[in-house]
């Protein structure tokens, strides 16, 4: 069983890879969000849209999920989610600032309360001396707070891929208290 406590979720998802386990816990934030009527809105890189899947499955989602966006390619990031060129080109396109910049842009593009944003690298190439393959960012924008995460991840380009998402919902559960 599981703990509802505020760290309970969080560290279920961070421990476990069980699917059954994380389908309980999408229905949690599903519940809060809706009791809460917070509504949130996602821009994914890296997952491909993967986010954006997992907090849809649930019945009733169209209740707080209101955009979400796969901005794959560095030009998509500029055009649709209006991340500044600069921060692309000073820091690259897998940086806090460009994850800050996602998150808050997706969160006011949808006038959502909460935004959140994944960029990284899953492999297997594109990785430098700096940034090896596993390296993701994460960052939840709400109104006045914005929280970013720096994740190094093992594995293959799946298992990156669903670690970000268990990390996403790891940030989401933090700020919903779940």
């Amino acid at each position: 069983m599981y703990s509802t406590r505020k760290t309970g979720l969080v560290n279920i998802i961070k421990n476990s890879y069980n699917s059954a386990m994380i389908d309980k816990i999408l229905t949690k934030i599903h519940k809060k969000l809706l009791k809460q009527e917070k509504t949130l809105a996602v821009a994914e890189s890296c997952t491909g849209g993967l986010l954006c899947g997992r907090l849809t499955e649930n019945p009733g989602a169209s209740g707080y999920f209101l955009l979400g966006i796969v901005a794959y390619s560095n030009n998509s990031k500029e055009k649709i989610l209006q991340v500044p060129a600069r921060l692309i080109s000073r820091y690259g396109a897998v940086s806090r600032q460009v994850a800050v910049s996602m998150a808050r842009n997706i969160r006011r593009k949808a006038n959502a309360d909460l935004g959140i944003s994944i960029t990284g690298l899953a492999g297997p190439g594109g990785s430098t001396m700096n940034k090896p393959v596993g390296t993701v960012f994460i960052c939840l924008s709400a109104k006045n707070k914005d929280t970013c995460r720096l994740f190094s991840f093992q594995g293959s380009r799946q298992v990156i891929r669903k670690k970000a998402i268990q990390g996403a919902l790891r940030l989401l559960c933090a700020h919903l208290s779940l």
